[in-house]
């Protein structure tokens, strides 16, 4: 499976929760609500998730593999910086 698109919505400045990406599949399957935030030892996505019970988050969706999960990461965040650049270059 190849990730043919990411899309980054939602870019914010503040606050731990750095932007939203959506990432496509095979130009077939999206998953949408990938959350860029700021940690300690620097950004990481958080897939998409749901509030279960008292305060426990389940994923919805989320790689099987490392292997799967580092390619995702790493394509979000190429687009993430590639959209911060242009936004500078803007601004």
């Amino acid at each position: 499976m190849n990730i043919t698109d990411v899309r980054i919505h939602r870019i914010n400045t503040e606050g731990k929760l750095k932007a939203i990406a959506s990432v496509t599949f095979d130009d077939e399957f999206v998953v949408h609500d990938v959350k860029i935030i700021s940690g300690q030892n620097g950004n990481f996505i958080a897939m998409p998730s749901r509030k279960m019970g008292e305060g426990d988050f389940r994923d919805i969706a989320h790689p099987l593999s490392s292997e799967v999960r580092a390619r995702i990461r790493d394509a979000i965040f190429e687009k993430y910086e590639r959209v911060l650049e242009e936004q500078e270059y803007n601004e």
